[in-house]
């Protein structure tokens, strides 16, 4: 296996843990922001347990305010999303966040000097075409607050990508980084009442510790040997595994629309992966 197809191997492992995040916030009954706040204290706690001190302590940014810009893009990614979650459904804030592989397609040649291919628009059209066959006679209007917060988070979304493909080194301080400044930017508005039940405890520890932690440790090992584009395709994983997740915890079959959705997504990915180029072969951002 080159490097590149393990590269997005990562990735794809990143999506399907990603893909348990609506279910879970779901099932928390505590306010969007102390699901925020208690998820990424202790996605910070993990990955600052499980990752080598040097990959997070030391400064490997060539700019201060390129760092202080990428870290405030992930806090206010994972906000956003949470927030959008519990206002609307998790299949309209995951579709809705999923625009950002647009933003990443259309700004790689300026930001990570990618080319802009037809390849990429063909597939990034037919992954996003696959995906709204899942919501045929059901994505729901209601909660249109929470929607355009799922949009503006497929923004922060984007830039978040662009900025761990531009300076790869540093990206697994982003991330711990990330999530320390997102749980001291929420305390302030919780802090005066920061008890949860056991069994949140338990689902929020999850969510943290895996599914943004794991999650977010195998993505940026895996975005250095894949483009920033191919990352933000595979990344359509996450909302293909969700209706996996939702017909094994709660019983509920997913349409035929979803079905065929789920494939033609899946179809997308692998034919833009099988003819992509690695990372490598890409000139330097620099």
């Amino acid at each position: 296996m080159n490097a590149r197809r393990h590269g997005v191997l990562l990735v794809a492992a990143a999506a399907l843990l990603w893909s348990t995040g609506g279910i879970g916030i779901k099932a928390v009954a505590e306010s969007p922001l102390k699901v925020t706040f208690y998820r990424s204290l202790f996605a910070a706690i993990a990955l600052m347990l499980f990752l080598p001190r040097g990959a997070w302590a030391k400064r490997q940014w060539k700019s201060n305010l390129v760092f202080a810009g990428s870290i405030v893009c992930y806090a206010a990614c994972l906000t956003t999303f949470v927030v959008a979650t519990k206002w609307t459904t998790a299949a309209n804030a995951i579709f809705l966040q999923y625009a950002g592989v647009i933003w990443v397609m259309l700004f790689s040649p300026i930001v990570v000097r990618e080319p802009l291919r037809a390849r990429d628009a063909v597939a990034i059209t037919v992954a996003l075409g696959g995906m709204a066959l899942f919501f045929v006679g059901r994505f729901e209007t209601r909660g249109m607050a929470g929607n355009v917060l799922a949009l503006i988070s497929s923004f922060f979304f984007a830039a978040l990508i662009l900025s761990l493909r531009r300076e790869q080194r540093a990206a697994q301080a982003t991330v711990t980084w990330g999530n320390v400044l997102t749980a001291v930017s929420v305390l302030p508005f919780i802090g005066n009442d920061l008890r949860i039940g056991v069994g949140s405890f338990g689902i929020l520890a999850f969510l943290g510790a895996i599914q943004i932690g794991l999650a977010y440790m195998l993505f940026t090992r895996g975005l250095a040997t894949v483009t920033a584009t191919q990352a933000s395709i595979t990344g359509m994983l996450e909302p293909v595994f969700n209706p996996i997740w939702v017909l094994l915890f709660l019983g509920e079959r997913p349409s035929a629309f979803a079905i065929a959705g789920g494939a033609i997504v899946l179809a997308a990915i692998a034919w833009h992966t099988m003819g992509g180029e690695a990372a490598a072969e890409m000139p330097a951002p620099d």
